[in-house]
């Protein structure tokens, strides 16, 4: 047996800032954070809800709290960062085709586009 040892390639903490699309790869999974923090607001106010109004109250006084807010509105930028890179892939993933030819990517992105636009359209309707 020899005694050599094997190589280990070194490997830092922020491999990932080196490259673009890893960069971006990166902030996609770190909007999860405050996603989270939005619903575990929704599951409270749920809860609140069912306890009765004092506690509704206090979970509406809450989410007026501009803090709150503004995590609530990155949390719905990286919602729609998340649908824009689900779309986006979609084509290349599943791609659609129509009497033998594929259908446009831009087309298959747009239709998605178009059905969360009417199904956001129905439910604000409804409310």
């Amino acid at each position: 047996m020899s005694n050599r040892k094997p190589y280990v390639r070194e490997m830092k903490r922020t491999w990932w800032k080196d490259h673009p699309f890893y960069r971006m790869y990166m902030v996609r999974e770190a909007t999860v954070l405050p996603l989270i923090f939005f619903t575990l607001c929704l599951t409270f106010g749920l809860g609140s809800l069912v306890v009765g109004e004092a506690a509704w109250e206090g979970w509406l006084s809450f989410m007026a709290n501009p803090v709150v807010v503004a995590i609530n509105i990155v949390a719905l930028a990286g919602s729609l960062y998340h649908a824009q890179t689900f779309f986006s892939m979609m084509p290349q993933v599943m791609p659609i085709r129509i009497g033998g030819k594929k259908v446009d990517k831009k087309i298959i992105v747009l239709a998605q586009w178009a059905a969360v636009a009417v199904i956001s359209a129905v439910i604000l309707f409804l409310v």
